[in-house]
């Protein structure tokens, strides 16, 4: 199905599916609210912010604006009401990981290259907290290292991993290190927070449980193989993917095994949801498999490598291929097609779909995109 955009353009109605699945599987924080979006309904495009500096890293989101990291090594604040610009942040060197907001500031990690004529060891990490106001520097810590992969955050802390491998929780008011976790393989730069918990891995393979106030091992799992999709929770369960094809579900509060299948190529993301735990994997397959013992499904192919992780919603879940022109939605029961959105040749990217109150964000190699269910005409009509 095909709607009348806001710019004169058509897009199919599936775009909306890209910003609200990702909500549905990856709540990242807690102003990042689920929209009200209907997806039966048509989608317009709102606004497009042009740029040819776009990265694959996440923007963040709070309710009222998006801040987007550029590839020249600024941060921009952008309006979600009507996209635009709110401030410009010089980072200085370039954005080393995706932003996290909340309610308060912008946290940001950077990165710069050590001069050549030092002949000492430098420092090339920097991690800061902006105001959500006016982009200002509120606090900034030097690191030995830039962060890398993902910033997570709870109601005190930041949570990072820097490219030697280090794991550190920071304080949000003021950016001191509450404590940094020393592995003998490095770990990962993917994590993520459940409850008291968080999950992180390894070089070496070892799923791992660590306390978030403490940073204390609370379960290590060894699956032996190097793991390339970030640990994913859902009830008493946790689940990741290896290098080596398998998919593995572990008890989230033992780190007991439960069962482990074997997909057809490395593991590129796994999404956990109650009736299928979602794998894509290297050989361009999304794979649905069985919650209670790995079972699969389904399987899907799909035209070309799927780097963002699938978004799920209401029984349908889309993916973006980084090769061809359309992004693909399918069933989550039987994973038929039963949508589709083009988005241009090659022009999706490996940042996450967003979707913040009623506005869908979709990150391409143009820019960023923002669209809504409510039609050009409507919205004037609404206007003061």
């Amino acid at each position: 199905m095909e709607v009348k955009t806001g710019f004169g353009g058509r897009v199919r109605s599936c775009v909306a599916l890209l910003a609200i699945f990702h909500l549905a599987a990856y709540p990242p924080n807690p102003l990042r609210a689920q929209g009200l979006t209907d997806l039966s309904r048509p989608v317009y495009a709102k606004w497009s912010y042009k740029t040819d500096a776009v990265t694959n890293l996440t923007p963040a989101t709070d309710a009222e604006k998006v801040y987007m990291p550029l590839g020249d090594g600024s941060l921009v604040s952008i309006r979600l009401a009507d996209g635009g610009l709110s401030w410009r942040s010089e980072i200085g060197g370039a954005i080393s990981a995706s932003p996290v907001a909340d309610s308060k500031s912008v946290y940001v990690a950077s990165e710069s290259l050590p001069s050549p004529k030092s002949e000492y060891p430098q420092a090339t990490g920097v991690l800061r907290a902006l105001s959500r106001q006016s982009g200002l520097t509120s606090w900034m810590r030097t690191l030995p290292f830039p962060v890398r992969g993902d910033i997570n955050l709870n109601d005190g802390s930041l949570f990072v991993t820097t490219s030697e491998g280090r794991l550190y929780a920071f304080s949000k008011e003021s950016g001191e290190i509450k404590w940094i976790k020393y592995n003998s393989s490095p770990f990962s730069f993917l994590h993520s927070l459940r409850g008291e918990v968080l999950y992180t891995s390894d070089t070496s393979g070892d799923i791992i449980a660590l306390a978030q106030d403490s940073g204390e091992t609370l379960w290590r799992y060894r699956t032996r193989k190097a793991l390339r999709a970030p640990v994913a929770a859902y009830g008493n369960v946790v689940y990741s993917g290896a290098a080596d094809g398998y998919v593995f579900a572990l008890d989230r509060l033992t780190g007991r095994y439960k069962w482990r299948v074997r997909t057809g190529a490395a593991v590129q993301t796994v999404l956990a949801a109650e009736k299928c735990i979602l794998a894509t994997s290297l050989d361009n397959f999304i794979y649905c498999l069985s919650p209670q013992n790995g079972v699969k499904v389904w399987k899907r192919q799909m035209p070309g490598r799927v780097a963002a992780p699938p978004l799920l919603i209401n029984g349908s879940v889309l993916l973006a291929p980084l090769v061809g022109e359309d992004c693909v939605v399918l069933n989550l029961e039987d994973g038929k097609k039963i949508n589709s959105i083009y988005v241009g040749e090659d022009k999706n990217t490996e940042a996450a779909p967003l979707n913040v109150a009623d506005t869908l964000l979709l990150t391409t190699r143009e820019g960023l995109s923002a669209f809504s269910n409510q039609s050009p005409k409507s919205r004037a009509a609404d206007a003061p």
